[in-house]
């Protein structure tokens, strides 16, 4: 017995060695301001003292549309809607909670009604009164969490690829989410982190594969190791899936844009089907050979299909409109 203990204290000795020898460290905070958050990039105060990093971009008395990232990303995956929106309206994105360079939470909260209440507390940091809420997969499941909350303050609502629809799911169709649902295993993927984890995750996440670049891989290697950003992601997985009930959705009236690329391999375009048949006031736009990204897959047609839908929900109340609104913009086959 004592030989066999022998065995097994050299072997989690060995292993605690070629874990130190292997992680690969969290980044520096200071460096990845610099890189990730320079011009016009701010460090905005909440008013439970928390400070996170956001852009605010566009003319101050412009319709306001407020953009929430998904899992794992952060404020630049907006970055090309920003540059084709912000010249009509003010776009306004932030790095979520245990996300980018707002890093981890104080309170140790990643639970989907602490997301909700970061919306609030950023609309309210910035005088916000009304305004349209937009999310990517996380990020759309906390909008729609937020639209069944406060329905009175959102003029609009976009769903691109979101989260919370209750559906059936085939398995993730991502490493990286794969491996953060396997004991132990889960820990020590969060904790060596190759880059080509990363690279494999970001690839199949998307169709078009000319988005992912060494840039992104980067920038998504990098700021997944902010520092504490790696023990958030892991406290927010070891919650599930949330998953919204649909007599909650089917009563938020506010006028809804379901953007869904078709060749989604995290969250299949049956929960796209799902939102726009619960969803009363809803238009839903598909893209064909497109996956869970379409902001940065297919920027063009997804910042025009937005703006011209902007422009439809903007148009019965302006009353001095000389010309009908356009139609809304319909699903693409």
């Amino acid at each position: 017995m004592n030989k066999f203990l022998r065995v097994i204290a050299v072997l989690f000795a060995l292993l605690v060695v070629a874990f130190l020898i292997f992680r690969v460290p969290d980044t520096d905070a200071e460096e990845m301001w610099a890189k990730y958050g320079t011009v016009p990039s701010q460090r905005l105060e909440l008013a439970d003292g928390r400070t996170i990093h956001l852009r605010d971009e566009g003319p101050r008395d412009a319709p306001v549309i407020l953009l929430l990232h998904g899992s794992n990303a952060d404020l630049l995956t907006w970055q090309a809607w920003a540059e084709r929106l912000s010249e009509t309206y003010r776009v306004i994105r932030y790095d979520q909670r245990g996300h980018g360079l707002t890093g981890p939470a104080p309170d140790g909260d990643y639970s989907q009604g602490a997301f909700v209440a970061d919306v609030g507390l950023v609309a309210d940091a910035l005088g916000l009164d009304t305004f349209t809420l937009g999310g990517n997969s996380m990020g759309g499941g906390i909008a729609m969490g937020y639209a069944i909350a406060h329905p009175e303050r959102l003029d609009g609502l976009v769903l691109v690829d979101a989260g919370g629809a209750d559906i059936t799911r085939e398995g993730s169709g991502n490493l990286a989410f794969q491996l953060a649902r396997i004991p132990v295993v889960n820990t020590l993927a969060f904790q060596l982190m190759p880059r080509s984890i990363v690279e494999r995750s970001l690839s199949q996440s998307v169709s078009n594969q000319a988005i992912v670049t060494p840039a992104a891989i980067d920038r998504y290697w990098e700021l997944a190791r902010y520092p504490g950003n790696r023990d958030a992601t892991m406290q927010r997985f070891g919650l599930g899936w949330t998953v919204l009930d649909a007599k909650d959705v089917s009563k938020v009236q506010v006028p809804t844009l379901v953007m869904w690329g078709k060749e989604d391999a995290l969250i299949p375009y049956a929960a796209a089907e799902w939102y726009a048949a619960t969803l009363p006031n809803a238009t839903l736009v598909a893209y064909d050979g497109i996956g869970h990204i379409p902001m940065e897959e297919a920027a063009d047609r997804s910042a025009a299909d937005l703006m011209q839908w902007l422009t439809g929900i903007a148009a019965p109340a302006n009353e001095a409109a000389a010309e009908p609104a356009p139609a809304p913009p319909v699903p693409v086959t």
